[in-house]
């Protein structure tokens, strides 16, 4: 089921959930900006997700802004503390070029595709520590 925060129709984000192409590995399908407006349904849903995997398909995602980053930094740092490889997937130019811009970028592996995220994915082994 899709989770949606705002309540304002302009600023909406869908975040649905589904199963990745193997084991241990989901996938977060983003519609909308990600912005001061519309984090809060997307830190939910990432809180909630506990897989080796996880891809970011943010091909569905217009517009983010500094708060959007900011998110999606403290996405990586609960990634890197429960061991889960996190990728991006379907980043359009503009906001490519914000991740590029702010540095962002070199904490993400960012594909064209979900489907080239996986392949580059299964081409890696799985590993996870628990404590």
């Amino acid at each position: 089921m899709p989770l949606t925060s705002s309540t304002r129709p302009e600023e909406n984000l869908q975040v649905v959930a589904s199963s990745g192409a193997r084991e241990g590995q989901r996938i977060l399908g983003l519609k909308g900006a990600l912005t001061i407006h519309t984090i809060f349904g997307f830190q939910d849903a990432v809180k909630a997700e506990n897989a080796l995997e996880l891809i970011l398909d943010m091909s569905g995602v217009p517009f983010v802004d500094s708060a959007g980053l900011g998110t999606l930094m403290a996405t990586y740092l609960r990634a890197q503390k429960t061991m889960c490889k996190l990728v991006l997937a379907g980043v359009n130019d503009q906001v490519k070029a914000l991740a590029e811009m702010t540095q962002v970028s070199q904490f993400f592996p960012i594909y064209p595709t979900v489907k080239d995220a996986q392949t580059a994915l299964s081409q890696q082994s799985l590993w996870r520590v628990e404590f």
